[in-house]
């Protein structure tokens, strides 16, 4: 390999080494890119890049045309004195693969962001961006496909330079927006520390958000020609260039100092030829601009002669003056493309222009930023000086970047990659020495010799055919096996063969950890066992070359690497140090949600067990990828969008299971919510006004709605009694406000953490939070206060029994008995705890069954969202000792007699007041866990499901927002697509001189499917969406209605045959998970009479 022996004699000089990754939106020529720098350095041929694709390693990848997954590849760049490694990962710009992004990003200091000059700045393009200012890394910009500014949109070249300021305002408007938000909210978190954690300033704050932006220089962050930070490019015809080149060229050309030129070549400057003189002002003097004259006129004359025109005399000439060499087959050559590529390419090339960039912008792993490193070293909500001493040091190796023998070993691992085992270096065919082919050639001779006297001699060769046949199936599944190689970077140290490091998940602690080990102890050490933590020997290293593998003795710190043989040590992402000290990093932040959900099986059930160990393996190789096995006992994949479902079933037939399986259709998710009782009818007639028509059979259905012991009551209190007939629950439910439904979705986290600290709290051992999660909690219950005013909510947050589903989801139970003071769920906030606040008894049983509740609902069996179960009545009838015989079974007697022992143990027994009756019972404690705190748990599931179906219950459909770049001429079959799958358009914007429209819209998920291949076609691939999850929304119309008035019936008819989307979207999930479906297959058949029989 060119690169190999390079590679390894520079390693050792950290300055040197850039780490970058090329993000852009999808189709704007990042792996164009990538192949002409690789061409650079001799890896491929510079006449097939831009077709080759080199990184672009997957078949699926070729015949798609776009990465899925982000390959990695070391490069070699002289400039000056100096050589420079670089280690380039190239990414995925399409917005399920969004993922591999984030991991590409995590090992980078810097980044190359790509905007194609016709498209501008894309919705991608805005979370690339967004992805690189939270990593913390440095961008730098290329300006690409110029070439389509001539040869499609023909502008001038006076045109083409303000349709590129456009662009460059575009994008440093993102910067500039990320910028602002930092400052603000670092301004905000200054001001909520002078003011101290819980104290609120008297009257209204007066906020001047502009204070605080003068003050920070944000000159670097903006991208600028003059800066040096910014080329314009054509990756497919192989130029680019920065205003830098174009300095040099016209210094020596014109006398004019390069500072000079550097300044005043981009920007409103022009040349005066009489003074010769560079003057400010081009515009409002109608004079072209320096950077239109000397440049861009130059590319139009080329392009226009060779391109457009073919004029063969002028190009000879333009070649002589250009100093450029031709060989004569590309002037002859009919395609003129090539032609172009020739001349740019030697006059202008692109990977010059951008390595030069990269070397002289970008910074190396030494300048990394301390803020940077201590974001890495805090995981979730801990703050760095909130570490271990020990811990806070490694911050120094970190910045340091050391390749001593005594510095830590840093390693983070971002994700595993599957590699096929014929792909690693130390099974791939090397070429045989003379003496080694003689070698061979000697034993096949004497292996034939073998062969035809073991046939003369048996009279039986089935049997070493048999033999042969085992031989020969052996190789084959040595071949078919996976290998995972890590992709990771060093931080610190020096990465060694058969090193053994600790290797730590995300969710480590490393002060827990250091008290459990002895003090400096290494991972060569027996040492006892920590949570989430493991020793290991690195067995190889590889560097990154794209589709090959170069193995390796040691990497250097600031190196980016394979490693071998972690599988089962790592899952997806990891941190590796040989300091047990070493915080695991941060996680990396994913912009897409999982969502689609397909249920997977084999066609033939006995291949079952291959299933489930490629399930294993996918998920291991994907960083998005989710697996999981369902309630149901189905095997369920969980992936960011289509395509990338699509990617991962073909790799589970072809790679990692290698067996024929199918799919279902993706299981859409859905919510279920009861809102408020709505005014008017179907037919916006206002409710209660108009005439009811005598619907005998649904009056009838009103009656049997409720089966026996529950009743209901006219204000929606549903009450019901245990079998037993010793407990008695009352519950309503209401909508909560849609504010504090996306404030509970949104902090999920928090809500857990409260409560562990609750349940710690009940065990008597006290779990400590640090401040900064107190604060945020602190905050939480403030907007939730904020958001729940009004009568009905009057003092609700305080009374919060519990978050459900699973603890922590989008629902409230609260707790509106008065005789029944319990512990608050906001107790970490008071510090010390309230005494004389007891639990009651089965105080459990009641949370539990709002858990089941709130986990499937009555609709569908989909969980519930924004619902608010309150507890109005519960009354206990515990039986006296003497007459509880004929009341209760005989379990329960047994149960009364074990709680005995029970109650010497209870901190505050049961002599508690039950209910309303404030009798005391001496005697008798309870089996919190007996049969009848089973009753209990479904008493209160039933009674919350009933409270639910008492409101006007609705569906909520996952949606996705998209984003559809369209020409004009197309827009009407894009809104037809739109309108027949259930789209709602929210806004529709044209891109300044370009004829392209932006048409931001929300589409259910369930309707999703098939949507951009549908877009494709009607608009012959003119138009490609973006699907990006965003949020749960209410289906409007009701799935149980029915026409009940006269005008509904006249709209409607009476079998209502216009389709209800709600009834079809529940009816669908019920049929999935083989519920009952009320399905009328035929209603009222007749007989169709003609005309001719009725005479």
């Amino acid at each position: 390999f060119v690169v190999s022996g390079i590679c390894l004699s520079i390693k050792m000089k950290t300055t040197n080494i850039r780490n970058l990754c090329i993000l852009a939106h999808v189709d704007h020529g990042k792996t164009t890119l990538a192949d002409s720098l690789v061409a650079s350095n001799g890896i491929i041929s510079s006449r097939l890049a831009g077709k080759l694709r080199y990184l672009d390693s997957r078949e699926d990848e070729q015949i798609r045309g776009i990465t899925m997954k982000s390959s990695a590849i070391s490069l070699h760049f002289p400039l000056g004195m100096n050589e420079y490694l670089i280690n380039l990962i190239d990414s995925p710009g399409h917005v399920d693969f969004s993922s591999e992004v984030s991991t590409a990003v995590r090992l980078c200091d810097g980044a190359i962001v790509i905007v194609d000059a016709v498209e501008g700045v894309c919705p991608q393009t805005q979370v690339v961006l967004r992805q690189a200012w939270l990593e913390n890394i440095r961008p730098v910009l290329v300006i690409n496909k110029i070439d389509r500014l001539i040869v499609e949109l023909k502008l001038t070249p006076q045109e083409a330079y303000i349709h590129l300021k456009k662009i460059l305002e575009q994008v440093n408007a993102v910067t500039g927006t990320l910028f602002t938000s930092k400052v603000m909210e670092e301004r905000a978190e200054k001001e909520s520390e002078k003011q101290g954690p819980y104290e609120n300033s008297g009257g209204e704050q007066i906020y001047d958000w502009s204070a605080g932006l003068e003050d920070t220089d944000d000159s670097h962050l903006y991208f600028s020609p003059d800066q040096g930070n910014v080329v314009f490019a054509s990756a497919i015809d192989g130029w680019g260039f920065s205003i830098h080149q174009f300095a040099q060229i016209y210094s020596q050309k014109m006398g004019i100092r390069v500072e000079v030129l550097l300044k005043t070549l981009w920007g409103d400057f022009y040349l005066n030829a009489k003074a010769k003189k560079i003057m400010k002002g081009a515009q409002s003097k109608g004079k072209k601009p320096l950077f239109v004259q000397l440049v861009l006129d130059n590319l139009w004359s080329l392009y226009d002669a060779i391109v457009m025109k073919r004029d063969k005399e002028k190009v000879e000439k333009m070649v002589a003056s250009l100093g450029v060499k031709v060989a004569a087959r590309d002037l002859r050559h009919s395609d003129p493309k090539v032609l172009l590529s020739a001349v740019c390419s030697q006059w202008l090339p692109v990977s010059q222009a951008v390595l030069t960039m990269v070397c002289e912008k970008l910074p190396s792993p030494l300048d990394v930023a301390s803020e940077r490193v201590e974001k890495l070293m805090s995981v979730g909500a801990r703050r760095f000086d909130s570490l271990p001493e020990r811990t806070q040091e490694l911050k120094k190796a970190f910045l340091e970047c050391s390749n001593e023998d005594a510095a830590p070993v840093i390693v983070f691992v971002s994700k595993m990659f599957a590699v096929d085992s014929k792909a690693l270096p130390q099974n791939k065919q090397r070429p045989l020495t003379q003496e080694e082919i003689a070698q061979r050639r000697e034993l096949a001779r004497q292996r034939h010799a073998e062969r035809l006297a073991a046939n003369q001699v048996s009279e039986n060769p089935d049997g070493l055919s048999a033999e042969m046949e085992v031989l020969k199936s052996e190789p084959d599944k040595e071949e078919s096996k996976e290998h995972f190689v890590a992709f990771a970077r060093v931080y610190s140290g020096v990465v060694r063969r058969g090193t053994k490091v600790f290797v730590l998940g995300p969710k480590y602690d490393p002060a827990q950890a250091l008290k459990m080990l002895p003090e400096g102890c290494s991972s060569a050490d027996a040492l006892p066992s920590v949570p989430h933590m493991s020793c290991c020997t690195l067995d190889s290293l590889y560097l990154l070359m794209g589709r090959e593998l170069e193995e390796l003795e040691e990497v250097p710190s600031g190196n980016v690497l394979g490693i071998g043989g972690m599988e089962e040590w790592i899952l997806k992402s990891a941190t590796i140090s040989t300091s047990p000290a070493c915080p695991p990093f941060t996680p990396l932040n994913f912009e897409a949600t999982p969502i689609v959900r397909v249920a997977i099986e084999p066609k033939h059930p006995s291949e079952m067990p291959r299933l489930v160990k490629g399930m294993k393996l996918l998920n291991q190789a994907d960083p998005c990828a989710e697996v999981l096995i369902q309630e149901t006992g189905e095997h369920v994949l969980v992936t960011a969008g289509e395509v990338h479902l699509q990617r991962c079933l073909d790799d589970l037939r072809e790679r990692f299971a290698q067996i024929e399986i199918s799919a279902s259709k993706p299981i859409i998710p859905f919510r279920e919510t009861v809102i408020r009782r709505p005014k008017v009818d179907m037919v916006n007639e206002e409710l209660g006004k108009q005439q009811k028509v005598a619907v005998i059979h649904q009056s009838k259905e009103e009656q049997y709605k409720y089966p026996e012991g529950v009743q209901v009551d006219s204000s929606g209190l549903v009450t019901l009694t245990t079998p037993n007939k010793m407990a008695t629950i009352g519950v309503r439910a209401m909508p909560l406000p849609e504010e504090v439904t996306q404030l509970l979705e949104a902090n999920g986290s928090l809500i857990r953490t409260m409560e562990q600290f609750s349940l710690s709290m009940k065990e008597g051992k006290a779990l400590e939070i640090n401040q900064r999660t107190l604060e945020s909690i602190q905050d939480f219950k403030g907007k939730l206060e904020s958001h729940l005013q009004g009568r009905k909510w009057r003092d609700a947050v305080n009374r919060i029994w519990s978050f459900g589903p699973r603890r922590c989801g989008p629902n409230l139970l609260l707790n509106n008995l008065e005789s029944y003071q319990r512990p608050s769920v906001w107790q970490c906030l008071e510090g010390e705890r309230v005494p004389g606040t007891a639990l009651r008894d089965f105080d459990n049983s009641i949370i539990s069954g709002f858990q089941l509740a709130t986990l499937s609902g009555p609709m569908c069996e989909e969980p519930l969202m924004g619902v608010c179960l309150s507890v109005e009545r519960w009354d206990m009838k515990l039986p006296s000792l003497g007459s509880h015989q004929d009341s209760m079974d005989g379990e329960e007697k047994v149960s009364d007699g074990d709680s005995k022992q029970k109650a010497a143990q209870e901190p505050w027994g049961a002599a508690e007041a039950y209910g309303s009756h404030n009798k005391r019972w001496p005697d008798v404690s309870v089996d919190c866990y007996g049969p009848f705190s089973g009753q209990l748990i479904a008493a209160m599931k039933e009674a919350c499901r009933h409270a639910f179906q008492h409101q006007p219950q609705r569906l909520m459909a996952a949606m996705y927002t998209c984003e559809i770049m369209a020409t004009a001429e197309v827009l009407g079959r894009v809104y037809g697509v739109l309108s027949k799958r259930e789209g709602r358009i929210l806004q529709e914007e044209m891109k300044e001189g370009t004829d392209m429209f932006i048409i931001k819209a929300v589409l259910p998920v369930a309707e999703s499917f098939g949507f951009a291949d549908e877009i494709r076609k009607r608009t012959s691939g003119l138009a490609s969406p973006q699907l990006v999850f965003s949020h749960w929304e209410v289906v409007s119309s009701d799935p149980f209605w029915v026409p009940t008035t006269e005008e509904e019936y006249l709209h409607f008819g009476e079998k209502a045959d216009s389709s209800n989307q709600a009834l079809k979207y529940m009816n669908g999930v019920r049929k999935r998970k083989g519920l009952y479906v009320e399905e009328k297959i035929v209603e009222h058949a007749e007989k169709q009479r003609t005309l001719g029989k009725n005479k």
